[in-house]
C-alpha cells in the first residue's frame, strides 16, 4: 500500500482492485498518462474515484439547484458500482481534453481500493485494457499486459463476494431534468426512471 501512494505521488500509473473491474489509476493531473497507455481517444474522460462523497464533491457545480439531488443518488449507491456523470467544476483538463464541461465520479465499495483512495485522496480511473478490448480481469494478464504497472499483490485481489467483477459500472449522467443511462453496467437503479 505505502508503495502504491508513493507511487501516485511521484507520478506513475499504478493498478488496483474495485468492486467492479480492476482499476488503472493516475493522480488527475497526469491522467494523460492513462490515455497514452490505453491508446484511448481523447473524447473519451476518465472517472474520478474517490474514498467518499465529500472527496468528490470539490469537483463537482455544487451551487447547482440539483445538487441535493446529485448527493441523494451517491447517498443511495455509493460506496458502489454506480457512477454518476455532473456539471463539474476545477476538473483537471488532463482527465476531460475534449469534455471540459462534466465529470465522471465513484466511490467503489472494495475495501483495498478505498484504504488507497484514502491516502492519495482522488484519483483518475478507468478499465485495465488496451482501447477497444475487452477489460483485464485476471492479474497475471494485467501484469503480462502492463508489466510497468505497481500494482497489490495478487493475494491481496480480495473480490467482495455479492459483487460481479466482470462487469464495469454502471453510468447515469445528469441531463438536467433526469438522469440519462450512459452505459449498463454491475448496478441496477430501482425506482427510478432513465
Amino acid at each position: 500500500m505505502a508503495e502504491l501512494v508513493v507511487a501516485v505521488r511521484a507520478g506513475q500509473l499504478i493498478c488496483f482492485p474495485t468492486d467492479t473491474v480492476p482499476a488503472l489509476a493516475a493522480a488527475p493531473t497526469q491522467a494523460e498518462q492513462i490515455y497514452a497507455l490505453k491508446q484511448r481517444q481523447a473524447n473519451k474522460p476518465l472517472i474520478l474515484m474517490g474514498a467518499k462523497a465529500a472527496d468528490l464533491w470539490p469537483f463537482v457545480q455544487t451551487e447547482n439547484p440539483a445538487f441535493s439531488t446529485w448527493a441523494e443518488m451517491a447517498q443511495r449507491y455509493w460506496p458502489g458500482a454506480l457512477t454518476l456523470v455532473l456539471p463539474g467544476c476545477n476538473i483537471p483538463p488532463a482527465m476531460t481534453p475534449l469534455n471540459p464541461g462534466t465529470i465522471g465520479l465513484r466511490v467503489p465499495c472494495h475495501p483495498l481500493a478505498l484504504a488507497l483512495l484514502q491516502q492519495t485522496g482522488p484519483l483518475a480511473t478507468t478499465s485495465v485494457n488496451r482501447s477497444g478490448l475487452p477489460a483485464l480481469t485476471d492479474v497475471k494478464e494485467i501484469e503480462t499486459t502492463f508489466p510497468q504497472l505497481l500494482m497489490p499483490l495478487a493475494a491481496e485481489w480480495q473480490m467482495n463476494q455479492e459483487t460481479q467483477p466482470s462487469l464495469p459500472s454502471t453510468v447515469i449522467a445528469w441531463t438536467g431534468q433526469g438522469w440519462q443511462t450512459l452505459r449498463a453496467g454491475a448496478v441496477t437503479l430501482h425506482g427510478m426512471t432513465t
